[in-house]
Formats: C-alpha cells, sequence, structure tokens
C-alpha cells in the first residue's frame, strides 16, 4: 500500500495531521491506541507511519509499536512524534530504527519536509524489495545458440540446490542475470537477491557494509549478509574482495555466523551463496591476492557465462529486446532491425558483450530517426571494410595487400563471420552467402579453413545438422 499511517491518542493532533496530508494528496489511516494500530497494520502494511511516543489506554507505548513493526516490517519508515521530547527519547527512537523524531508542537513545514523525504525513502525500499524477490524481472535469459542453451540447461540443473556457483566470463557477458536466473527457480524464490558489488565498495567499508554495524548513536544498523538472510547473496566480482575481508567471508561460509562491527552478539544467517568473476581466480591465488581456501569454497559449482561471439545467432533477438526495453523504460523509439543490420550486427566485434550491444542499441535510438527500420549504416562499423560516401574503405592491413592475397584474406575473413554467425551451421551458411553447401566445403578448404579449430583467434563451430 501507499497510503500514511497516523498513531496518536490526541484525537485533534491526528485529525489535523490527516487533514493536512491529505490536503497535500496522500492517502491516510488514522489510530488512537496500540490496538488499532497494529490493527491498521494487519489490514495493510502502511508506507509510512507517524507515530506518537505516549499512548493512553494502550498496552504499548510508541517504543514498544516501533520494535514490533520493524522486527515485521523493517522497510516501513517510522516518524516519532512527542509532546514530552527529548534527548533520550530520541535517541532511543532512532536506535530502534526510527526515521527520524519530531518534538511537539511541530512546524508544519518541517513535518512535511520530513514526511516527504521518508515516502521517498519508502518507495525506494519498495523498489529495492521487490527487485530483490523477484528475480524474474529483466533476466534477459534470451537466445537459442548452442552456447546459450548450454548455459539455461546448467543453470536449471543448479536451481534446485544449495550448492555455491562460480559464475566466469567476462565482463558485461551477464553473470548476474545468470545469478538472478538461478535465484528466480530455487526454493529461495520468495526471499530476498543481495547484490555485493565488491568491485565498488569501498575497502574500508567493505565489513560494514557486509556485516553491518553497532554503535550508541544509531543501535544496530543491518549489513548486506543479514538482509540476504533466507535467501541469496551474490558476490559480484569477487576478486576485488579486500583479502580481510576474504578470511572474514570464509569463515561466514564455515559457521554460517558473524559478528557485527563494533558489537559483541552473533548473529546467524542462512544463505546460498553465488559469485561470478572476470579474472583468472588460480592466477589471482598465485600472486597472493585471493584466499586458495576460500575459492575451493566458493567455486563447489563451476559456470561458464558464454562470450556474446560465441553466441552470434542470439545478437538479433537480444537487440529487439534491448529496443523494446529502453521503449518502455526511457520512450527512445520503438523501431526494428532490417535484415541488413541484423547481419551487421552478427558480424561485429564484442569486446564487452551483451552489456555492449544494449550500448550500442541505446547509442542508435537515441541519434537515428524516429521512425522506421534500424537500417546497417546506422550502425558502427568496426571491421576492415568500411563504407563512406558509398565508397569501400579497406583497412591499411588489406589495402598492403596485393589483389589475389587481399581477395583470400577477405574471403576467408567473412566466410569464417558468417560460419560463426549462423553457430556452425554449414547449410545455412551456405544458403546466405548464395553457394551449394558442396562448393562451400571446396572454397573453405582452398582457403585453409580447418572447421572446428581456431582460425586467427577465431572458432568456426561446424556442426552439419539440416
Amino acid at each position: 500500500m501507499s497510503d500514511i499511517l497516523i498513531v496518536d491518542d490526541e484525537r485533534d493532533i491526528r485529525e489535523l495531521i490527516g487533514d493536512i496530508l491529505q490536503d497535500e494528496g496522500f492517502e491516510t489511516r488514522l489510530a488512537a491506541n496500540s490496538d488499532e494500530c497494529l490493527k491498521e497494520i494487519d489490514a495493510g502494511v502502511p508506507a509510512l507511519m507517524i507515530l506518537d511516543i505516549w499512548l493512553k489506554d494502550s498496552d504499548m507505548d510508541g517504543i514498544d509499536i516501533l520494535k514490533h513493526v520493524k522486527r515485521e516490517h523493517p522497510e516501513v519508515p517510522i516518524i516519532i512524534i512527542s509532546g514530552h521530547g527529548n534527548i533520550e527519547i530520541a535517541v532511543a527512537a532512532i536506535k530502534q530504527g526510527a526515521y527520524d523524531f519530531i518534538e511537539k508542537p511541530f512546524n508544519i513545514d518541517q513535518l512535511m519536509v520530513v514526511i516527504t523525504r521518508a515516502m521517498e525513502t519508502s518507495r525506494l525500499r519498495r523498489e529495492n524489495a521487490t527487485l530483490k524477490r523477484s528475480g524474474s524481472g529483466d533476466l534477459e535469459m534470451i537466445g537459442v545458440s548452442a552456447a546459450f542453451k548450454q548455459l539455461k540447461s546448467n543453470l536449471e540443473k543448479v536451481t534446485k540446490s544449495n550448492g555455491r556457483v562460480m559464475l566466469t566470463g567476462g565482463a558485461g557477458v551477464g553473470k548476474e542475470v545468470a545469478a538472478r536466473f538461478i535465484h528466480a527457480g530455487s526454493e529461495r524464490r520468495e526471499a530476498p537477491f543481495v547484490t555485493v558489488s565488491s568491485a565498488t565498495i569501498e575497502p574500508d567499508r567493505m565489513e560494514e557494509v557486509l556485516f553491518g554495524r553497532e554503535t550508541p548513536e544509531r543501535g544496530v544498523e543491518k549489513g548486506l549478509l543479514e538482509e540476504a538472510n533466507g535467501g541469496v547473496i551474490y558476490f559480484d566480482e569477487v576478486a576485488d574482495m579486500p583479502l580481510g575481508t576474504q578470511s572474514k567471508i570464509l569463515r561466514v561460509l564455515v559457521d554460517q555466523r558473524f559478528t557485527r562491527v563494533g558489537g559483541n552478539a552473533r548473529v546467524s544467517v542462512d544463505l546460498r551463496v553465488v559469485s561470478s568473476t572476470s579474472r583468472d581466480l588460480l592466477a589471482e591465488i598465485e600472486a597472493g591476492r585471493f584466499r586458495e581456501e576460500l575459492y575451493h569454497r566458493l567455486n563447489v559449482v563451476p559456470i561458464e557465462v558464454p562470450a556474446l561471439e560465441k553466441r552470434r545467432e542470439d545478437i538479433p533477438e537480444l537487440a529487439r529486446y534491448f529496443i523494446e526495453k529502453l521503449n518502455r523504460e526511457q520512450g527512445l523509439p520503438l523501431r526494428d532491425l532490417s535484415e541488413d543490420a541484423a547481419a551487421m550486427l552478427q558480424t561485429m566485434a564484442w569486446p564487452g558483450n551483451v552489456r555492449q550491444l544494449k550500448n550500442v542499441i541505446e547509442r542508435v535510438l537515441i541519434l537515428g530517426d524516429s521512425t522506421g527500420l534500424i537500417e546497417a549504416d546506422e550502425l558502427p562499423n568496426e571491421d576492415g571494410v568500411r563504407e563512406d560516401d558509398g565508397r569501400a574503405m579497406l583497412s591499411p592491413a588489406i589495402a598492403t595487400l596485393p589483389l589475389r592475397e587481399a581477395r583470400e584474406v577477405f574471403e576467408r575473413e567473412y566466410l569464417l563471420t558468417q560460419i560463426n554467425r549462423f553457430g556452425g551451421n554449414i547449410s545455412r551458411t551456405a544458403t546466405f552467402v548464395g553457394m551449394e553447401r558442396s562448393a562451400l566445403h571446396r572454397k573453405l578448404k582452398s582457403l585453409g579453413v580447418v572447421t572446428g579449430n581456431k582460425q586467427g583467434g577465431r572458432m568456426a563451430y561446424v556442426e552439419e545438422t539440416d
């Protein structure tokens, strides 16, 4: 729900606040005591609570209600108000998780500023909780290629277990998407999915972020491990985790318990761990930057997420997915790909993988025409042959060769590109390039192309299927 629950034993106060908020466009509910308050919460969790400390004719005072709500519904911001306010009450309320404290008689403008901020906090928390629990949002698990099908099959095999999974692959291949797919298909799908961005958290804050902290001023502040309790914790780019933190995470994996920074109590958690890395962790271990025992704890089930160049068949479908997504989320033009544009995308180099493809599509939609098909000449061209005002522009490497050698280089690269584009299917490649299948085999042999082996750092996966 998106309303505000006002709890105050003084009728004039709660109705005054309610009227003010309704005039500002908010929906409100009113409660005079703890029983009415709990009944309203049972009927529907509010987006925000305004709670008086002292409640006449109540079994619970404001602090008791605050503790109860924070235990059952920690995402709800609570603003404490009191006519008997002092610093001790304010500190006690903040310690128990109150969003803010306002003393009666309050200034209306001040109250509205605090409420507006608290409602924005509530909105962000709801959105974050939805993302953590959904795991099935924009998973982007899209594809028909053999490499994609193998990936999806491997992911489906691990969803029902609690085994720790290590996802490997280059930057932008979609490792977090794969992790969310595991979560969405698991028994923990209704529990949180929490991402630890190891590369973006400052090393000196890593332990507070993970384990939480306890201070006299703010009491208990939960870390990401507690937020993920019962669900999945995803360590993104785990190689970037500081060595000191690695040893503490190792202990958490062993006994599923830890201590908050500044605290003494042992906190128990039930977690499934999924990790990812774009680095060679064995090389990191050799260099002394990653703990070998942690590696073996995390790498129970290793799964490689393939690079985009290994799943070129999926590129047109992925591009169309991003077009629809960008139209829905950003209002960019809803355009389709021409056949030439789809073919061009499949032949381009993608060192940034799926993330780079998304960026290219976004750039084309922003800079291109708002209607019509996306044409090949709207795409960035990074191949050896370029077009400029209708004239072919050769790369220096090709331009300096004799005609016969240049033609062979071009034909070899062109045919390798098409074979990879069609996932190694010779029949489909032959149809596209306009050759008989037997003639294509002869041409490949004459060019020294050995199907299934590396050629110039690329693979031609040839599987003859009709």
